[in-house]
């Protein structure tokens, strides 16, 4: 399963928090699905000055770069810009978080939380999947049934996905060996073209002018 990363919701402002099981693992993270409205409730006006600095798609741009370049200084160098849409939709690299430590975590609570609230940016809420991946999905799993996985599903926009990684498996859709099986190994092999279209077609940049 593919771990969740959010910007949690605190009174005063969005921090960036992990609850992790033990120190080394990824951190499990409550879901964040307030955070543009909630970011800074503990101060007056906050919210009217999040919708004004909203308001403007350049004004959202420039916000949501300034919190991944913070991101990217404060302990997860990999993390790519939010890819805003014409529409409004930010797509986010939530993958880049994987197995960061509480101390970068905590790091990155105190340095970035402010600036994204401003951004109303939450790793862990990518839009609904555009027809464009779930065409791409459908045909993946169309192929991965044909050649011997027959519990996996057609994906929705409803389907978890993850930008630059496309729709996964749930943990019913493949052998009990995992992906080390050899069925699953002789599908993959078989599909490997179909894939590595549903691939790019959930990588940022194809997001990004689908939305």
């Amino acid at each position: 399963m593919r771990n969740r990363y959010v910007i949690a919701v605190l009174a005063g402002g969005l921090l960036l928090a992990g609850c992790g099981s033990s120190g080394a693992s990824s951190p499990a993270v409550p879901s964040l699905s307030q955070a543009a409205s909630q970011g800074a409730s503990g101060s007056p006006g906050a919210s009217a000055q999040a919708e004004s600095s909203q308001g403007s798609w350049a004004g959202r741009a420039d916000e949501l770069h300034a919190a991944a370049q913070c991101i990217r200084q404060h302990g997860v160098p990999a993390y790519t810009d939010p890819v805003l849409t014409a529409s409004g939709l930010v797509y986010t690299d939530s993958r880049s978080f994987d197995n960061a430590a509480r101390s970068v975590w905590d790091a990155l609570q105190q340095a970035c939380g402010a600036l994204a609230a401003r951004a109303g940016l939450s790793p862990d809420a990518e839009p609904p999947a555009p027809p464009q991946l779930i065409q791409a999905g459908v045909r993946s799993a169309e192929c991965l049934r044909a050649h011997g996985l027959p519990n996996v599903q057609d994906p929705t926009a409803q389907t978890d996905y993850t930008p630059g990684h496309g729709f996964g498996f749930t943990r019913g859709e493949i052998p009990a060996d995992g992906k080390a099986d050899p069925v699953y190994q002789a599908a993959a092999h078989a599909c490997r073209a179909i894939l590595d279209a549903e691939i790019r077609a959930s990588t940022l940049a194809s997001l990004g002018n689908d939305g």
